[in-house]
């Protein structure tokens, strides 16, 4: 029989990172503020939250970071000279980031890694289960992955994590976790995780992609997770004391997503989520596609 566990409406998008990969565009931008056709990636993100009903969003952020704060804020004079000129349509658009959702910010000080950036989300969150999400992923709205993870662990209780199946030789650049099937296809009872494998001692070839929703019993394992691999304290290292006793917890679920989904945070998928969600774009797409076609048969 399903159990009813407590409704989640907070969500935790850790943003402190340098951006190191997007240099020197990240000298003084967050990498989070870099534009996916015409929204920086981290609105995608904060969407995202708020389509899946977690309207209370905490951001942990660090040095230079301010202009995430900015973009979610109101800007009085922008939207007061919009008015003036009457474009209604752009004016909607610079209020809709800062109507979004209730915002808040934590800086994470040290960058001690993802586990330590979750860890500094303990005071907000409570006792409450939440959501992560990193802000690197972008999943693509028509494919509603956190939604299905919200609702898998509002039946199962515990954490749930995202997985996706990738090609062996690519799952050291993830964690990776060691599965067992259930009686719902696109979900798998977690047994085991470890960091960055090397592919031969991989348990399976389901990486962990950045979208979780954690039992708040994960700030205590946070707390007493030693530094793992890159000397950082690693999410995934405390979830696989989760996975290994329920007793601490609940189980630890994964949802394998088959749906789209871009790594804003490397160049190559950076410029291809751009070109995608051009091309879908009622506004941009018809011209766009023509001249892409153009352009490919041309120059190609």
């Amino acid at each position: 029989m399903t159990q009813s566990h407590p409704r989640i409406s907070k969500a935790v998008i850790p943003a402190a990172g340098l951006g190191t990969r997007f240099l020197p565009a990240t000298k003084a931008t967050p990498k989070e503020m870099l534009p996916v056709v015409d929204k920086p990636a981290i609105q995608y993100v904060v969407e995202e939250a708020v389509a899946a009903g977690l309207d209370d969003v905490l951001m942990v952020t660090g040095r230079n970071k301010r202009p995430l704060e900015d973009h979610f804020d109101r800007n009085y004079e922008l939207e007061s000279a919009l008015q003036k000129k009457g474009d209604a349509g752009r004016l909607a658009k610079v209020q809709e980031s800062s109507d979004l959702a209730t915002m808040h910010y934590v800086r994470q000080g040290d960058p001690k890694g993802l586990g330590h950036a979750v860890l500094c989300a303990a005071p907000h969150v409570g006792h409450e289960p939440f959501a992560v999400l990193l802000g690197d992923d972008l999943i693509d709205p028509r494919d509603p992955l956190l939604q299905r993870m919200v609702e898998v662990q509002e039946q199962r209780g515990g954490s749930v994590i995202a997985l996706m199946e990738v090609a062996p030789e690519q799952i050291h650049l993830y964690g990776c976790a060691a599965v067992e099937t259930t009686e719902d296809s696109d979900v798998v009872k977690v047994s085991g995780l470890v960091e960055k494998p090397d592919p031969s001692d991989a348990p399976s070839n389901y990486a962990v992609i950045g979208r979780y929703v954690l039992d708040p019993h994960i700030f205590d394992i946070l707390r007493r997770t030693e530094p793992g691999r890159g000397g950082e304290i690693q999410l995934t290292d405390a979830l696989q004391q989760l996975a290994a006793d329920e007793k601490i917890g609940g189980p630890v679920h994964g949802v394998v997503f088959k749906g789209r989904r871009y790594d804003t945070g490397d160049r190559s998928d950076y410029l291809r989520a751009i070109v995608r969600l051009a091309c879908e774009r009622e506004d941009l797409g018809p011209d766009f596609r023509t001249w892409l076609r153009s352009y490919v048969a041309e120059e190609m």
